[in-house]
C-alpha cells in the first residue's frame, strides 16, 4: 500500500481569504503607556491582525508605537502619534494593514487600540529572532 500525501488545507499568513473577510473585533481602551523608567506597554492580540487603529487621547504626551519592545524602548524603530488638541477629536493613526501578534506602546497615558483579527493562529508566525520576539527591532523592523 502506497503512502499518499496529505493535502490538508490550513490557514496561514499567505491565506488570502483570511484578509478578504471582515476582521473579528478587538478593542482595548484607555491604556496607560506612559513611559516610566523605560517602560513599554505590550498589547497581545489573540490571533494575527488584519488591520489596526491606534488613538492617542492625551492632551500633552506623544505616543510611540512599534512592533517590538526593543524598537520602542531602546531603538528608533517606532512611529509617533501626537497629543490631541481637541479631546472630542483625538488623533488616530491611519488604518494600518498589518499582520502582527503584538503591538508596543510608550509615552502616553491614554491610548486606545482597535484591531480586526483574522482566524490565523499566532503560532503561524515563527519566533525567529534571538530575543524571542517576532520582530526584535534590532534589524530595522521595530
Amino acid at each position: 500500500m502506497a503512502d499518499f500525501p496529505n493535502y490538508r488545507y490550513d490557514t496561514g499568513l499567505g491565506n488570502v481569504g483570511s484578509y478578504q473577510t471582515s476582521g473579528k473585533p478587538f478593542v482595548t481602551g484607555t491604556l496607560n503607556a506612559h513611559i516610566m523608567a523605560g517602560g513599554v506597554h505590550k498589547v497581545s492580540f489573540p490571533s494575527v491582525t488584519r488591520w489596526i487603529y491606534v488613538t492617542n487621547h492625551s492632551t500633552t504626551d506623544t505616543c510611540r508605537i512599534g512592533f517590538s519592545e526593543h524598537g520602542v524602548a531602546d531603538g528608533t524603530n517606532f512611529f509617533r502619534l501626537g497629543p490631541t488638541l481637541n479631546p472630542s477629536a483625538a488623533p488616530s493613526s491611519q488604518r494600518l494593514e498589518l499582520k502582527v501578534t503584538e503591538l508596543y506602546l510608550s509615552g502616553s497615558n491614554s491610548v486606545d487600540v482597535v484591531a480586526g483579527l483574522t482566524g490565523i493562529s499566532n503560532s503561524r508566525i515563527a519566533n525567529i529572532s534571538p530575543s524571542g520576539s517576532n520582530w526584535s527591532g534590532s534589524a530595522g523592523i521595530g
